[in-house]
């Protein structure tokens, strides 16, 4: 078990201390077919008023993504992905001083997020678009790099790996490097495993048993695990009855390492994690 250190996360001129205490993100799916809330908050208004909800439910982040990462999920072009995404972003910033995230895998689609008020880009492909690292040098955003096995189409067909940890590690390690090549700097970078993209439930389990291996590289911890299909075969639940799964594996996460939890529940997160973070301070 760790405690909490320094580690500064950088967003656009924002300095932001993961190591202070753990960070909730709230997801906002502008989406007619993500797993959990497709279709929930497609509208402008029901958007900004779940995100201001979140907020008020003690949400650090709020991370809006216009294109489903579910297992299968195809593709959504990038004017449709900037017309869910930005007027939301738009609107909340004008209402809130609150972190907010853009969650795409697109350099244009992000370009015109932080235009509008993102803080911070959250890349499930790792840079996967050459434009991607550009843009997040040019606006000091925020950028978590995240590890997926192929696409979102593709990444459960059979997934494999030598070592699950290290191939993870690995591949986190040389998307941070390209990227700080590129321009942006190491400080704007957070790190995510990617739970539940491109592997099997015994995959997941093992990353996050081993977290502290990807604390080690040194960068603010981002993890998923927000009712997540493993919980439903591990436990038998439903994908509205997972919420207890979801606050242990967080409360897991955070004793090992995370900094940062992606999170649907933002008031139940929240509770949990500050009461972790209380009885792991040291001083």
């Amino acid at each position: 078990m760790s405690g909490k250190t320094q580690l500064i996360w950088n967003c656009r001129g924002r300095e932001i201390d993961g190591g202070a205490k753990t960070l909730v993100m709230g997801i906002l799916n502008a989406t007619p077919d993500s797993f959990s809330d497709g279709g929930h908050f497609q509208t402008l208004e029901k958007g900004v008023e779940r995100a201001l909800q979140m907020v008020e439910e003690g949400a650090d982040i709020i991370d809006i993504g216009g294109e489903s990462t579910r297992p299968g999920a195809e593709p959504v072009q990038p004017s449709e992905e900037i017309e869910r995404t930005v007027p939301i972003i738009g609107k909340l910033r004008e209402q809130r001083d609150c972190l907010i995230s853009i969650d795409t895998q697109k350099a244009e689609v992000a370009r015109a997020a932080v235009d509008a008020g993102a803080d911070i880009i959250n890349d499930v492909s790792a840079c996967s678009d050459p434009g991607m690292a550009k843009v997040a040098a040019e606006t000091g955003a925020g950028l978590v790099l995240m590890h997926m096995l192929g696409t979102p189409g593709t990444m459960q067909n059979k997934p494999h790996y030598d070592d699950v940890v290290f191939d993870v590690r690995d591949f986190l390690e040389e998307r941070m490097e390209s990227a700080v090549a590129q321009g942006v700097s190491p400080l704007q970078i957070a790190l995510d495993p990617g739970i539940g993209f491109g592997k099997t439930d015994e995959h997941n389990l093992e990353l996050l048993r081993e977290i502290p291996i990807f604390k080690m590289i040194g960068r603010p911890l981002l993890i998923g695990v927000s009712r997540k299909s493993l919980f439903g075969r591990l436990l038998g639940r439903e994908v509205d009855e997972r919420l207890a799964g979801s606050l242990a594996a967080a409360v897991f996460s955070v004793l090992h390492g995370a900094s940062i939890l992606r999170v649907h529940d933002v008031k139940e997160s929240c509770d949990a994690v500050r009461l972790v973070d209380t009885l792991t301070r040291t001083s």
